[in-house]
């Protein structure tokens, strides 16, 4: 396999700056060659690319039969065949809408998935695009405002496409977003419902003051949430819409939506507050830093050339994205408390993503970036 990358020193992002060791293993070539077995129209496995360094999962370019594929892994504790077959199930819907997302091949048995041992795989074909941020950390901006704008346009048109999908909302999988604690209008009896369906979360949160803390932000930052979003659609949406989750043509226009893991039902003014959440203020490195309103309005400008968006629409994006992170936050929290059991990690999730995100729209510059995004209305 010359010309195959090597996984020895693989690294992947961690919660901060750094890289580091992976905790899912690097896909190795045997592997990849007993999971492409399942797939009866592809080639023999040439060579393996490219590692991700995304860290929830371990995934790999594989050159098999003179085509380019994406092989990913997942712990079953984090995805199971049926998980895959909700994104995939969207994924299929968006193609048949005419959207660019990444064409999921299919198994000799006529599934999307494939379980051996503790481990699901999925295979894609490539999808079009330059992936011009696949090494760049998720929360990370983008390199322009044109692509800020290009992405709110892509976002707008996932939407559209989405409306008559009509599956539920995902059950109480991990890593997965959701919504039912932030549009709620009693926050902590829906934080309690949410606790316990997650017993690892449950456990980690005995003790500390959650129900304080969470009170607290709620009181402070939540004001008028509930009234705002009643009443608004539901669809299937990405929430996950950051630069290293879309793929780009020479023009500097999106080709393709990739990583659909986190879509579920919420709202278009949900995802739209997490893509900013995601994109416009720089959390790795934040210190003093204002974060980029003008980032911020080029995505919602962009959105605004496929479908409208009304003043207070914008206005709703401002006071919904102090707290839009919670949710996945409690999460993260229940994936490192839970399936990795690393307690160091839950804390950082805890309290520097869940907490600190949220107090950081106290301060003064984070109220200066929700009044410069006002300003869009």
């Amino acid at each position: 396999m010359s010309g195959a990358v090597s996984r020895a020193n693989h690294l992947v992002h961690g919660m901060g700056t750094e890289l580091e060791a992976p905790v899912w293993p690097a896909i190795t070539e045997a592997e990849a060659e007993g999971v492409l077995a399942h797939f009866p129209q592809v080639g023999r496995v040439e060579a393996l690319r490219w590692h991700s360094p995304r860290p929830f999962s371990a995934a790999t370019l594989v050159e098999a039969g003179g085509e380019t594929l994406f092989l990913k892994r997942h712990h079953r504790a984090v995805r199971s065949p049926a998980a895959l077959g909700e994104e995939h199930a969207f994924m299929a819907h968006l193609r048949a809408k005419g959207l660019s997302v990444p064409d999921v091949m299919v198994t000799s048995d006529g599934g999307g998935a494939v379980a051996q041992g503790e481990w699901t795989y999925e295979l894609h074909r490539r999808a079009p695009g330059i992936d011009l941020y696949r090494e760049r950390q998720s929360w990370t901006p983008f390199l322009s405002h044109d692509h800020a704008f290009e992405a709110g346009v892509a976002l707008a048109r996932l939407h559209a496409a989405s409306r008559d999908f009509a599956a539920e909302a995902r059950d109480d999988r991990p890593l997965v977003a959701s919504f039912t604690i932030v549009p709620s209008s009693d926050p902590l009896a829906s934080a309690e419902a949410y606790l316990a369906a997650r017993p690892a979360l449950d456990a980690y949160l005995d003790g500390k003051s959650w129900r304080r803390e969470l009170a607290r932000l709620f009181d402070a930052l939540g004001e008028g949430i509930v009234d705002r979003i009643k009443g608004r659609p539901t669809l299937w949406t990405h929430n996950d819409w950051h630069p290293s989750n879309l793929l780009w043509s020479v023009r500097g226009t999106v080709s393709a939506v990739i990583d659909f893991g986190l879509a579920t039902r919420t709202c278009a003014i949900h995802d739209l507050a997490t893509a900013i959440e995601r994109t416009a203020i720089p959390w790795l490195e934040i210190g003093g830093n204002a974060g980029d309103p003008q980032a911020a309005r080029a995505l919602i400008a962009g959105y605004r050339t496929v479908l409208p968006l009304t003043g207070a629409d914008v206005h709703t994006i401002a006071r919904l994205l102090p707290l839009v992170h919670v949710e996945f936050a409690l999460s993260e929290v229940d994936y490192f408390a839970g399936i990795l059991a690393d307690r160091g990690q839950a804390d950082l999730a805890w309290q520097d993503y869940l907490i600190g995100h949220a107090e950081w729209f106290l301060s003064p510059p984070g109220r200066d970036f929700l009044s410069r995004l006002e300003d869009a209305a």
